[in-house]
């Protein structure tokens, strides 16, 4: 199992991660940001290549899509938190498309 990441290594590791916060989602530790674009298409756009990388490291995180607004929230179900895994891939995803560093 993977093992979460304490509350010191979840802070330390979001002050390098301006766009993204710490939440409670359904009653689960995850982190959060919401990326906004000039139309639909590009929140599309956007949200294929978040698939894209998720894919990758068959790691996905939740997607709200509204008309220019893209929310993701990411955490490790499975482990019932927020693991180094999480972090991976809003890595990969800043690195594949500039946001959300």
């Amino acid at each position: 199992m993977v093992r979460l990441l304490s509350d010191d290594e979840i802070s330390d590791r979001l002050t390098r991660r301006p766009d993204w916060q710490r939440i409670d989602s359904d009653g689960t530790p995850a982190i959060t940001a919401t990326f906004e674009f000039s139309d639909f298409a590009d929140a599309l756009d956007f949200v294929n290549q978040v698939g894209h990388e998720a894919e990758g490291l068959n790691h996905h995180p939740d997607i709200d899509i509204r008309w220019n607004r893209v929310r993701l929230v990411q955490s490790t179900h499975s482990a019932g938190g927020i693991t180094a895994l999480d972090f991976a891939v809003v890595d990969r995803i800043a690195a594949a498309t500039g946001l959300g560093g």
